[in-house]
């Protein structure tokens, strides 16, 4: 998975640089991003506390940790009924 070169109290501090009146543009080459990133982010992060995205980055780790056990789970299961079926 790509790492990115912000960490998420940076990033929101630069959409707040933006809403406090910093043009989009200024921000991207002060910083190194494109616009693209800047409107990414701010569709993910637009309106957030730090507090609150240090929360989302844990509910989004544990959701990917639960689906990596539903999925093992869901394997092994597959894989007993695999083996149940077969005639001795």
């Amino acid at each position: 998975m790509k790492r990115t070169r912000f960490t998420d109290e940076q990033i929101i501090g630069i959409l707040a640089e933006h809403e406090a009146g910093a043009k989009c543009a200024d921000l991207c080459r002060k910083h190194g991003m494109s616009e693209g990133t800047f409107y990414n982010w701010k569709a993910k992060f637009g309106g957030m506390t730090v507090s609150e995205a240090k929360r989302l980055k844990r509910l989004e780790d544990e959701n990917a940790k639960l689906k990596k056990l539903l999925a093992e789970q869901m394997l092994d299961l597959a894989a007993m009924k695999d083996l149940v079926s077969k005639k001795w």
